[in-house]
């Protein structure tokens, strides 16, 4: 599962900011942040927060470099009034070899208490709505998302989870052995980490959006979380690309993918308010 390099300085559109760090309460360490505000920025309203999250072991969404169209579709949100942010987790790369090797045998569940602590923290910021906390991930990051709207249900309002895995069972061995070891001498490994366990729990709006001929993480990852939810009688939503693969992408796919993605963050992340004002009715 290749890492994901997605964020980008601002590039004299929107400034990204790095100097105020975003505690995550989970660990003693503070991790490497960003944060994209909206143009016209007030500290007297209250935002929604979109984090972006890829988390996976040695990857890095904290970078100094050029993100692509999703950084620009990024830049998109912050012009709707809503702020995105990203935080690198324990077991991403560039913080040294405890860092990076505290998430072996156990995929899904530091990660998921650091993406849920940083939450947690921007949250208690005047300028943030904690009721209007959001994520959004692909691959390794729909995996996030999904324990996060499962493992830490109280914390956030919406997700969207493309191309996800949700069962480390599901995924090749090259890579999950490396990092879970075998599935027969760490079976609670596997499914501790695994979002199938807590699918009971969402609360929030969730989006799962694959590519059903998705050569990376198989289309099974999401029939899997499917039948979970159904089982759990949990509501959600589901957008298939027929033949698509992991990428989604061809003809008129990743116009029609932004919008939907941009559709559904508007729909349950309703742009600021002033500070005590109305707000958007909450689920």
């Amino acid at each position: 599962m290749p890492s994901s390099r997605q964020n980008s300085r601002g590039c004299g559109w929107a400034r990204r900011s790095s100097g105020k760090s975003i505690s995550a309460a989970a660990s003693s360490s503070t991790p490497p942040s960003w944060m994209m505000k909206p143009p016209g920025f007030d500290p007297s309203k209250q935002y929604p927060v979109l984090f972006f999250v890829y988390g996976g072991p040695g990857s890095q969404t904290v970078l100094d470099s050029w993100g692509g169209a999703t950084y620009l579709w990024h830049l998109l949100l912050t012009q709707r009034g809503i702020i995105v942010a990203s935080v690198d987790n324990r077991g991403t790369g560039a913080r040294g070899r405890a860092w990076r090797k505290i998430i072996y045998g156990q995929l899904g569940v530091i990660e998921t208490q650091d993406q849920a602590a940083a939450a947690r923290a921007i949250a208690t910021r005047p300028y943030v709505d904690p009721k209007r906390v959001g994520i959004w991930g692909w691959s390794y990051g729909g995996f996030m998302t999904l324990n996060a709207l499962t493992q830490a249900p109280d914390v956030y309002r919406m997700g969207i989870a493309v191309a996800p895995v949700t069962h480390w069972k599901y995924y090749d061995t090259i890579y999950t052995e490396r990092y879970n070891g075998l599935p027969q001498d760490n079976a609670a490994g596997y499914d501790k980490g695994s979002p199938l366990t807590y699918a009971k729990n969402l609360r929030g709006r969730l989006l799962i959006v694959h590519g059903s001929g998705d050569d990376n993480v198989h289309f099974e990852n999401t029939l899997a979380m499917v039948n979970a939810f159904v089982d759990a009688n949990r509501p959600f939503s589901l957008m298939v690309y027929p033949n698509r693969n992991h990428g989604i992408y061809g003809g008129n796919t990743r116009q029609h993918l932004y919008t939907l993605l941009t559709k559904f963050v508007e729909d349950n992340l309703p742009a600021a308010t002033t500070t005590g004002g109305t707000r958007a009715a909450l689920p």
